[in-house]
Order: C-alpha cells, then sequence, then structure tokens
C-alpha cells in the first residue's frame, strides 16, 4: 500500500496570545470575509482545479461551451431589488458567503448553520438556498417539491491534534481504525491497530478524544458513509446512517461540536482529539498546528486530499443520475482518488412565490457554478474545492431551469 502524499501549501505557524478557540473563530471570519485577499495560490492547485473533466474534442477547445450559453442566459436574468436568504453547510459556507460577497446582481444573505437545517428551512420556506454536502433521497425530492442542485466539488479530512508528531506527517488511517476509535475499542494513539499501519512513526500514549458533530450535518454524512462504505463491520449501519445524524456509540472520551468552526476550535482545544471537518477549513486548521490523516482508498492506497487525488475520484463517475442524488464516497476506481469527496448542493423549492424569486436563485447560482464567474480556479482553490465537470454542470442547469 502507497501513500500518496501531494504537497499542499498551507500556512504552517500556530497563532499565538489567545486561546484556542477565539483564534479558530477569527480565523474562519478570515477565510471568508478575507478570501480574495489570497493573492499567492499554488500553480499545482489552480492547474489541478480542473483536472477529471471531459477531454475536449479538439485541441483548445472549451468543454463547457455548451452549457455556458444556458449559465450566461441566466445570469443576465437576474431581477433587480431581490432578497435572498441562504442558511446551512458549514462546509460551502466560505464559498457561498464569498460568492454572495462578490455578485451584485442579487443581494444574498448567508448563514453557515449545518445541513440538516440548511434542509429544513429550505423545506419549510424559511430560506430560498438550503446548502447541504448530503444529497435528498429519491423518495423526498419527489414528496417535497425540492431539487438538490450541484453547485461545486468539496471534500472532507480527517484532522487530529497529536503534540509532538512531526511536522508534516500525515497517519495513514482506515475505515476500521477509524470505527474502532470511534465506537471507544482504540482509545490510545499508540494503539497497536494505528502503530501497525504507521511503521516508523513515534505515537505517544495519549488518549483519544474523538469529535462528533452536535447539529445534523452533511459532514457526519460523509463521514459516516466513508465508514460504513469501506468497513461492512462498521456500527453505522446500526446507528442510524450513513445520514446526517447518527446515534453516536457510546464512548466516554467523545465530544460533540457544532459546526465546522466547533469541530476545528475543539480539536485545537484538545490535545489527543480526532476529528472529521471540511476541506475548506485545511488553511485554517493547518495554520492552527492541526494534522490530517492519509486516508485508505477503495484501491488500497492512503492518499490525502490534494486537488489531483480529489478529481481523479470525481472522475471515476462517470454516470451521473438527473436527480444528482449520487454518493461519491470511497470508488475503487481511481489509484490514487481521495475517497471522501462530495458534491455540495443548493436545496431549492421549485415553486416559488413569484417569478422574480426563481429568476434570482437561478441568476445567483448559475453565477456561483460558473467556471469563469464563481467558479473559477482562482476562487475555488482558495477553499480546495473544484468546478463542476460539464456533464455535471449541465445536470445542475437542468434541475435550476425547473425552479418557477
Amino acid at each position: 500500500m502507497q501513500l500518496r502524499d501531494e504537497h499542499i501549501h498551507a500556512p504552517g505557524a500556530r497563532a499565538g496570545g489567545v486561546n484556542a478557540r477565539t483564534r479558530l473563530v477569527r480565523a474562519g471570519a478570515l477565510a471568508v470575509s478575507g478570501a480574495m485577499a489570497f493573492t499567492a495560490v499554488s500553480a499545482s492547485i489552480a492547474s489541478a482545479a480542473t483536472a477529471g473533466k471531459a477531454a475536449p474534442a479538439a485541441k483548445n477547445a472549451n468543454p463547457y461551451a455548451a452549457v455556458e450559453s444556458q449559465l450566461t442566459a441566466m445570469e443576465k436574468a437576474a431581477p433587480s431589488g431581490v432578497k435572498l436568504l441562504e442558511t446551512g453547510s458549514t462546509l460551502l459556507y466560505p464559498v457561498i458567503s464569498t460568492w454572495a460577497s462578490m455578485y451584485s446582481a442579487v443581494h444574498v444573505t448567508t448563514a453557515g448553520t449545518g445541513s440538516g437545517t440548511g434542509i429544513a428551512d429550505a423545506t419549510n420556506g424559511t430560506v430560498q438556498i438550503g446548502a447541504s454536502d448530503a444529497y435528498l433521497s429519491p423518495t423526498q425530492l419527489a414528496s417535497s417539491g425540492l431539487v438538490n442542485i450541484p453547485v461545486a466539488i468539496s471534500a472532507q479530512q480527517i484532522d487530529y491534534n497529536i503534540p509532538g508528531l512531526a511536522k508534516g506527517t500525515h497517519l495513514k488511517l482506515d475505515a476500521k481504525v477509524i470505527n474502532d476509535i470511534y465506537a471507544g475499542s482504540v482509545t490510545k494513539w499508540n494503539d497497536s491497530a494505528i502503530t501497525s499501519l504507521n511503521p516508523g512513526v513515534k505515537l505517544p500514549n495519549l488518549k483519544i478524544v474523538p469529535l462528533h458533530r452536535s447539529d445534523g450535518s452533511g459532514d457526519t454524512f460523509l463521514f459516516s458513509s466513508y465508514l460504513a462504505f469501506q468497513d461492512h463491520s462498521s456500527w453505522v449501519p446500526k446507528a442510524g446512517g450513513p445520514n446526517t445524524s447518527v446515534s453516536w456509540p457510546s464512548n466516554p472520551n467523545a465530544l460533540a461540536e457544532k459546526g465546522n468552526g466547533g469541530m476545528a476550535a475543539g480539536c485545537e482545544a484538545t490535545p489527543g482529539c480526532i476529528a472529521y471537518i471540511g476541506v475548506s477549513w485545511l488553511r485554517t486548521v493547518v495554520a492552527h498546528g492541526i494534522g490530517y490523516a492519509a486516508l485508505l482508498n477503495g484501491k488500497g492506497n492512503y492518499v490525502i486530499p490534494t486537488p489531483g487525488n480529489i478529481a481523479a475520484e470525481v472522475a471515476s463517475y462517470k454516470k451521473i443520475p438527473a436527480n444528482a442524488a449520487l454518493s461519491l464516497i470511497n470508488s475503487s476506481a481511481p489509484k490514487y482518488g481521495y475517497p471522501i469527496v462530495n458534491f455540495e448542493f443548493a436545496i431549492v423549492n421549485t415553486k416559488q412565490p413569484n417569478s422574480a424569486n426563481a429568476k434570482a436563485i437561478q441568476a445567483f447560482l448559475a453565477w456561483g457554478m460558473d467556471p469563469r464567474k464563481g467558479s473559477a480556479s482562482s476562487v475555488l482553490s482558495k477553499f480546495y474545492f473544484q468546478a463542476l465537470s460539464p456533464t455535471a454542470m449541465q445536470i445542475a442547469v437542468n434541475l435550476l431551469k425547473q425552479v418557477r
């Protein structure tokens, strides 16, 4: 088994002078409000941000040509004076908040409240756009009048706080070990189940503190999907998962945190922690001294969430259903595919109260997913997100057209 350790550029200095939670909250706010201030993005990230898309038919051909005119038509139809509310996924929040700050045709107010809240608020009409890392099931889609529209590609990392671990080390972890950690049968970082995967790495006799989300979360859906799909002995199915909320095993060392910001802050404040955190927080957690794992993928290789590895995983899914209800977790096709990747979804009711609202939703989301606009690599690479492939983009546009 190999470790695919493509380099990721991220700040490495640990901030000081204030407590861990304050530092993470401030850093998370900066990741949103100051996103456009990042001027140095590595060439490898920028070039890989569009990897995995369909090959162009001819030299210099634009693979998005067929869908760009449809995106432009929606963008140009934006009505004036419309205000939209968005809430939900804290993984998508840094990106969609950046879109809202960059986009001037429609005023969009955003809030990171967790995917469960985003889905619920879109369902009951409290907001016009609910952001979610988890797709709705075909049954939910058929009975609710909602559509889940993919708008971008993201991933999730498994993080840990192990004092003394050599800088740049990515512990190898697989779903079996992580399942056992959360179930409480692996309780120390120097347990043989972990050291056997990491020969030559000195690990401390330190209690493992597993963190999980206290709120309904698409990140919990992604995490529990990986645990269940790769390890058939997993506790997840008996706990009601994979799902945005699961019945966590009784573990006296476990802690619950709200949102990706809470998970990041909790992990920094808790030596010995392990946590699942959305990739849009990668720069922040690394800057605050938190490490992230190389995960076993479906091909038997240990990989980290580089843009190339994420793109390889996504590209292995050749068929996308018309309703976009598709899990991208743990494909067995790509050699170095990163196993926890996903579409980020906008959950929208197809029946809006008026045409102005419908056109405003279409215009904003079309602008956001447009690879020339909100999904340009210069925007998404700051959050380790990637644009939809041309095929996925067309399916997203088809779904967006149903909003009226």
